[in-house]
């Protein structure tokens, strides 16, 4: 398995992309990694994922909630962000929401921990 698959497929929400950012291929390493990064930017005492892909950075994220912060919503890739607007619709809007990977640009509660160039993008 792979980071990068250089090959067409379909998105969960329906779009049809060049390439496959596949973050299964990350390492428990890679996630702790990116866990800690995260941690340094933002207080949090609640983390949402997105099922599925956001499930082992919000399990990395747990151990460094703090009471009274707010909720972080996180995913593995944003290309549309339809299931990061829906979550946010569920936990709050004060909510801000991490992605590994964005393919396109975030609205301004959304960062990014990579973001692909905008000569990358489908």
């Amino acid at each position: 398995m792979t980071l990068f698959e250089n090959k067409p497929f379909v998105s969960h929400s329906g779009v049809r992309l060049p390439f496959k950012i596949n973050c299964d291929a990350l390492s428990d390493k890679d996630i702790a990694t990116i866990a800690n990064i995260v941690r340094k930017r933002f207080a949090f005492s609640k983390v949402h994922p997105i099922p599925r892909g956001g499930t082992r950075l919000a399990k990395a994220l747990e151990q460094f909630c703090v009471p009274g912060a707010g909720t972080i919503i996180v995913d593995d890739v944003f290309t549309r962000g339809t299931s990061m607007l829906k979550a946010q619709q569920e936990v709050g809007h004060d909510s801000i929401g991490v992605v590994i990977y964005a393919r396109s640009r975030c609205p301004s509660w959304i960062y990014p921990v990579f973001q692909l160039a905008e000569w990358a993008r489908p």
